[in-house]
């Protein structure tokens, strides 16, 4: 068995491709739980560099893809009101509800006021250059994208700008990764831990899946040599009998994280059961706005009510996340789903599995 550090030169990522296809070990399944992973492997073609040994198995990591369709049903009831701008990122202007057909890009285009932003204090010098608008804006993301919803909060809530509000439909990494963890029939050998959540969780965020669950897990970067050298890493793991967890990201993650950042997170939001696409309602998975912050909480200004279950669709983007099928098994792939024409939201996002199966070669 050769060992990683005896790759001293950037073209001995071929050794370790060879090295990893030449283990002797049974099919290896390998979650990633980061949609930019997903994105990342598809583009590189690093699936086609593997014989039959290494599994690629794309999981809940795209957080366009784990919204429920009753959240984006409440969505578009908002836009509907004149007097409310809708401002969010792109990836959530084409995402579906329960009516085929309707999206923020449908209202967009028939006059409703749909902003697209890039960063939540886009949405709050939206709200300052409308006062007499409600601005909402759309909170969506990871550990990643959350602290810039509650530097937003702070912001209005320091300059008083009150005709802003958070939709909350962030979600955490841990809680998700306990309810696959402890499924009967969760058969995942490895995972690929995600770069930029690790970035502000730091490492401690993902021991457990070691420590508790006797996964092998990497924390990844997203070059194509950061992904091979992380499986190698996985693949290694498991033909020698080990369990480790392991950072291959050290040169921006460390062992806590960014403390400052995650402790604002915790200043303006709570964990709270939350609904997830396909999976259904995972306990602590979700963060919701404090109660001393109500007033910039989207759900409770607008006394938005919101549901604890999803109606189920023939759209297979459940099944994908678990890591239970392929976008190829989804009976709507390539005929009634497709990029131009987005059935559910795993083929919506740009880093949803099945825009990454449909764009780089199906492989």
């Amino acid at each position: 068995m050769q060992h990683l550090d005896q790759f001293k030169k950037p073209e001995d990522i071929d050794k370790v491709i060879y090295a990893i296809n030449n283990m002797k070990t049974r099919p290896i399944k390998i979650m990633e739980i980061c949609g930019t992973h997903t994105m990342a492997i598809a583009k590189s073609g690093i699936k086609s560099l593997f014989n039959e040994n290494v599994k690629l198995i794309s999981g809940p990591g795209c957080p366009v893809c784990v919204t429920p369709n009753d959240r984006i049903d409440k969505i578009l009831e908002l836009v509907k009101n004149k007097d409310i701008i809708i401002a969010t990122y792109g990836d959530m202007l084409k995402v579906p509800g329960t009516k085929i057909g309707e999206s923020l890009e449908k209202h967009k285009a028939m006059g409703a006021r749909v902003e697209i932003v890039y960063s939540a204090m886009d949405a709050i010098e939206l709200a300052k250059n409308n006062p007499n608008k409600e601005v909402v804006f759309l909170g969506i993301g990871f550990e990643t994208t959350t602290p810039g919803s509650a530097i937003a909060i702070e912001v209005a809530s320091a300059q008083k700008v009150n005709n802003f509000s958070v939709f909350s439909m962030h979600k955490l990494c841990e809680p998700i990764l306990r309810f696959l963890g402890e499924m009967e029939d969760f058969d995942i050998d490895g995972f690929l831990c995600p770069g930029h959540v690790s970035i502000i969780i730091g490492e401690k965020g993902f021991e457990f899946l070691t420590k508790e669950y006797g996964i092998p897990s990497v924390i990844a970067g997203f070059e194509g040599g950061d992904l091979v050298t992380a499986i190698y890493k996985i693949m290694s793991m498991i033909n020698e009998g080990r369990v480790e967890f392991v950072n291959e990201y050290k040169r921006l993650v460390t062992y806590r994280g960014n403390e400052l950042a995650w402790n604002m997170v915790l200043k303006y939001f709570e964990p709270t059961d939350d609904l997830w696409r396909g999976i259904g309602l995972v306990k602590s998975s979700g963060l919701k706005i404090r109660e001393e912050y109500s007033k910039y909480d989207a759900v409770k200004k607008f006394n938005i009510t919101l549901g604890t279950s999803e109606n189920i669709t023939v759209c297979r983007c459940g099944e994908i996340i678990k890591g239970k099928k392929e976008p190829i098994e989804c009976p709507l792939f390539g005929t009634t789903c497709s990029p131009e024409n987005p059935v559910g939201p795993c083929m919506v996002s740009s880093e949803g599995a099945c825009a990454a199966y449909y764009k780089y070669g199906r492989l």
